[in-house]
């Protein structure tokens, strides 16, 4: 098994709940991820469900591959544990609120102090600055406040959360690690460290950048900003809300389900009336060259719609296949582990290797096998190893820690 491309890289990380996957991206690629937790440890072990083994499903995925050690940072002899290990270490998270570490002593000054090559990355909900930095928030609050979805409402008229892919709980860890692997390549170059910090609220917007930079170009005046040619330079509502009036570009019904058909090229449209044998479709809406998606044609949208439910959709993926047309499935989070494409680029972590079957890293390294990982630590499961074998402290100053209460016993 690979030991990772990351493998040498050693991050000190201070970390509670989901932000933890900042860390857990690294980990994932095999830097030594060493996850620094308070007395009682984090306690995300318990938030959300499912809870496996005791264990919540969020902690069990964000904390693989890494090692933890409990320190009581309100004690002297904890933090200068922590700038021993900052002292070799090529990065520090932050994944608490803005200023934690600081409040102890532990500001990036002083860490530059043991290592001037440190690169520090903090993440937080709103950032370290703006009127909402200190506010508490937990992850839906990034994807409510960067408006990537609408309220439902009950047939009460209560409104609710809808199901939704989360953004910003996950964009802003993935978007920190991609930082910090730039801060260690300058760091390295220049021998020079450097203080940086992600919002996830940032990162949710930032992730719906389209939609958004849409609005805003939309603000200048039509001569200037336009639809595309396909719809007379109308201009098309933002992003995907664009899409609902659409018909070569949109989701059918097969006798089984549903497909996401895909025909806004002139090509693909001409390639799939052909294999149809409708030819008198293409004769009759030849369309145009580029993203034509026959807005509003509700004539063909019906003849469509009767098209597409005369076959299976596993009929319809090898139709497109077969014909040059792009057409896919559209699965749920459930329905996707049974999908041919999941299963042949998605090889699980079994529950025997760490507790929950989990998804890999989705990075894939020509001649190399996926990281073999661990299971989560569970908390100060590694404070004496690390101690003794990355800090060489030895037995009787281990224990001298352990009476004074620095470990958190």
């Amino acid at each position: 098994m690979s030991e990772g491309l990351l493998k040498g890289i050693r991050i000190v990380e201070s970390s509670m709940l989901g932000p933890a996957e900042m860390g857990g991206f690294l980990a994932d690629l095999g830097a030594d991820v060493i996850k620094i937790e308070p007395p009682g440890g984090d306690y995300g072990r318990q938030m959300t469900w499912p809870i496996v083994e005791g264990s919540s499903l969020l902690s069990l995925h964000c904390n693989r591959n890494k090692r933890s050690v409990t320190l009581d940072l309100r004690t002297p002899e904890a933090v200068e544990i922590y700038l021993d290990l900052v002292r070799d270490a090529d990065a520090v998270i932050e994944a608490m609120r803005p200023g934690a570490l600081a409040r102890r002593g532990l500001t990036f000054e002083r860490m530059q102090e043991v290592n001037p090559r440190i690169v520090f990355c903090g993440i937080s909900g709103y950032g370290a600055t703006g009127p909402y930095k200190d506010m508490p928030s937990h992850g839906i609050a990034y994807d409510t406040w960067a408006g990537t979805f609408n309220p439902g409402y009950t047939e009460d008229g209560f409104p609710y959360i809808p199901e939704h892919a989360s953004m910003g709980i996950h964009a802003g860890p993935l978007m920190g690690a991609f930082g910090i692997l730039a801060g260690i390549l300058n760091a390295r170059a220049t021998g020079t460290g450097c203080q940086m910090e992600i919002a996830q609220s940032d990162a949710a917007a930032y992730m719906d950048w389209y939609r958004i930079e849409s609005w805003k170009a939309y603000e200048r005046p039509q001569s200037e900003v336009t639809g595309n040619a396909s719809d007379n330079y109308e201009r098309r509502a933002p992003g995907t809300a664009g899409m609902a009036p659409g018909v070569r570009y949109q989701i059918y019904e097969s006798s089984d389900g549903h497909v996401l058909f895909m025909a806004s090229e002139q090509e693909f449209w001409k390639n799939f009336c052909a294999g149809v044998g409708r030819m008198d479709l293409f004769e009759q809406w030849p369309g145009s060259k580029y993203a034509d998606h026959a807005r509003d044609n509700l004539e063909l949208r019906r003849i469509l719609l009767e098209i597409f439910r005369t076959k299976t959709s596993a009929e319809w993926i090898a139709f497109g296949n077969e014909h040059n047309t792009p057409i896919a499935p559209c699965n749920t989070p459930k329905t996707i582990m049974d999908d041919p494409q999941f299963q042949a680029r998605f090889m699980w972590y079994p529950a025997s290797q760490l507790v929950a079957d989990m998804l890999p890293f989705p990075l894939k390294v020509a001649g190399e096998d996926e990281v073999d990982l661990v299971r989560a630590p569970n908390a100060g499961e590694h404070t004496d190893s690390v101690l003794a074998d990355v800090l060489g402290y030895d037995a009787a100053r281990i224990a001298a820690l352990h009476e004074a209460g620095a470990l958190g016993d």
